[in-house]
């Protein structure tokens, strides 16, 4: 495994890389991370496949944005919200959006999960990172 995978402080998003909208918000991610101690890995990827195994089915459209942090793997809005710490001000306040009760948050999450095709649309195949985004990727 690679060793950036390894460190405590590197944690892994995983997301579904034909859903536009998740392509974007990954963008927005990186470019609000400063301490690049996030990797991102598309469900569909092999990455995905070795790192996640069977714990979750993630089936042929996954609805779910994961965050692989210390061992403990983080979905729908615990996921988002988790990322949320990673970024700079003021988008890591987000976080206390934990205050809002999971069943809440994730009436919410769900609603924008099942229309995300709908509104934003959908690649054909996942992007493929630009050279200087790459290592901010798993792939294996």
């Amino acid at each position: 495994m690679d060793s950036a995978i390894q460190k405590k402080e590197t944690s892994i998003v995983f997301f579904d890389g034909v859903c536009n909208l998740c392509n974007s918000t990954v963008l927005f991610f990186i470019d609000r991370n400063p301490k690049n101690n996030l990797r991102f890995a598309s469900l569909q990827s092999g990455a995905a496949q070795a790192l996640l195994g069977k714990k979750i089915g993630l089936g042929e459209f996954p609805s779910s944005v994961l965050l692989l942090e210390n061992g403990i793997l983080y979905q729908k809005s615990d996921a988002v919200l988790n990322i949320s710490k990673y970024l700079s001000f003021p988008w890591n306040i987000f976080f206390l959006f934990r205050l809002v009760p999971r069943f809440l948050r994730d009436i919410v999450y769900d609603w924008i999960a099942k229309n995300r095709y709908r509104w934003f649309g959908k690649l054909e195949v996942c992007r493929i990172p630009s050279p200087n985004l790459k290592s901010r990727f798993l792939e294996f």
